[in-house]
């Protein structure tokens, strides 16, 4: 999809430098997935401990002690 984008230049520069990429459509594609990936990992790490999932602290401790 094309998009026309204005970026601050000094951002544009610093990405291009961290990111190490040759093109700005592959700086801002790579920025893009890295923003998305760090939302899925913060999504996840906010369900920690709070899925219940059948067993209790008890019942793990009795399947690590059978091994």
């Amino acid at each position: 999809m094309k998009t026309l984008i204005d970026i601050q230049d000094d951002l544009m520069k610093e990405l291009l430098k961290e990111s190490k990429a040759k093109t700005k459509k592959a700086a801002v594609t790579l920025a893009i997935r890295e923003y998305i990936n760090m939302r899925r990992r913060e999504k996840l790490l906010s369900m920690m401990g709070n899925y219940d999932f059948g067993y209790t602290q008890e019942d793990l401790e009795k399947m690590r002690a059978d091994d």
